[in-house]
Formats: C-alpha cells, sequence, structure tokens
C-alpha cells in the first residue's frame, strides 16, 4: 500500500473545475443532491472544510440524491458509517480521515470492500484517499475533489490543504456541532475532477 500523505503536490492535472456559491443549508443541501445525480457506484470524493464549512450539510444532501437511509451525521468518532440504499443506487460510505496519518491507515478501514458498490465520501481524504480510486497505479484513476470555503472562513479555496487543520498545529476536540451555528452561511464549493471518467462527466454548476 502506497502512502500518499502530502501527495497533494504530485497529483495530475484535474480535467474540470466548478466553483458554485452557496447561500445557506438547503443550497447546500439542494446542490448536493444535484451532483448526486451524476454520481455512480464506485466513485469516490474526497471531501474539504474547516469547521463550520458545512461538510455534514453537503454529505446529508448528498445523501437524500443518493436516496439512502436517513440520519446522517459527522462519523468523526467512529471514522466510518455506511448509510444503506433504500431503493437501487449505491450505498454511501461516509468516512472521516482527520486522526489517520497513511493511506494504510485507510485502507485498514476495509472500505476496499465496499468502494466498488458504493459512493465514498472521505473527509479530509486528501493525499490519503487518492488510493480508494486506484491512484497512482490504474491510468483510469478518477475522483472528485471538493472543498467548502465559508464566506467567513480563514482562506481561499485550496487554502485548508491536505489535513491542513493537524498540519497547522490546529487542535480540535469538539465535533459535536460540526456545522455549528454557520450552517445558514454562505459558502463557496471548489469541485476538481480527476481522470477519465470527470472528462466525460458534467458537474452541476
Amino acid at each position: 500500500m502506497k502512502d500518499l500523505t502530502g501527495a497533494a503536490g504530485r497529483l495530475p492535472e484535474p480535467v474540470q473545475r466548478v466553483e458554485v456559491t452557496l447561500d445557506g443549508t438547503e443550497a447546500t443541501q439542494a446542490w448536493a443532491a444535484g451532483l448526486a445525480s451524476v454520481l455512480r457506484a464506485g466513485d469516490v470524493l474526497i471531501l474539504t472544510g474547516e469547521l463550520g464549512a458545512g461538510k455534514t450539510t453537503f454529505t446529508q444532501g448528498l445523501g437524500a440524491g443518493l436516496g439512502v437511509r436517513e440520519g446522517i451525521i459527522s462519523p468523526t468518532f467512529v471514522l466510518s458509517r455506511i448509510h444503506p440504499t433504500l431503493g437501487d443506487g449505491p450505498d454511501l460510505v461516509h468516512v472521516d480521515a482527520y486522526r489517520l496519518g497513511s493511506a494504510g491507515e485507510l485502507m485498514d478501514l476495509d472500505l476496499d470492500a465496499t468502494v466498488d458498490r458504493s459512493v465514498t465520501v472521505v473527509e479530509w481524504g486528501r493525499g490519503l484517499a487518492e488510493t480508494l480510486a486506484g491512484f497512482p497505479d490504474d491510468p483510469r484513476a478518477s475522483w472528485l475533489d471538493l472543498e467548502l470555503v465559508r464566506a467567513t472562513g480563514s482562506g481561499e479555496p485550496g487554502a485548508a490543504g491536505v489535513r491542513a487543520d493537524a498540519e497547522a498545529g490546529t487542535i480540535i476536540t469538539d465535533f459535536s456541532d460540526e456545522d455549528g451555528t454557520g450552517a445558514d452561511e454562505m459558502r463557496t464549493a471548489v469541485v476538481l475532477g480527476y481522470g477519465p471518467r470527470w472528462s466525460e462527466v458534467g458537474l452541476p454548476g
């Protein structure tokens, strides 16, 4: 198992980029549901955003669009949750990689057993979760990198970097209100599509 920690600087160029301004919870969840309409089993989505950026809000909308069982919350303390489909679509696997130090630790969660039949969302997965899509060995490796940036946040798109909180020395101890009072704030979603799949499929703007 290759360790891709810090691999963001070695990734291929994205084949698609979409930037969307989202005004509050309803807009975020509606856009996420629209994104779900172009996803299929085997897709990997790497999700980044500072505390309160709307990662759980987004994932709830994505789950609604995929038609999975309700009750999506942050998986911080269990690392991984499977939300089964209520229809014919894929399950949603929701992962928090914040406390993981390598791609090997991520794979220890047995995600390779579910990735082909699920949509897998990995929070704080940059430099780790690309392996789930087959990078760097598979020339057709494809995944989405999605960053949520709060209008009142601390940086431009991309500033969150690879597990930025940990690398910057910020220690977060209370994850119980991940989207917090900022749930209805304006935010920007920046989506990068990597690999041949996303050169063929348009992302909702």
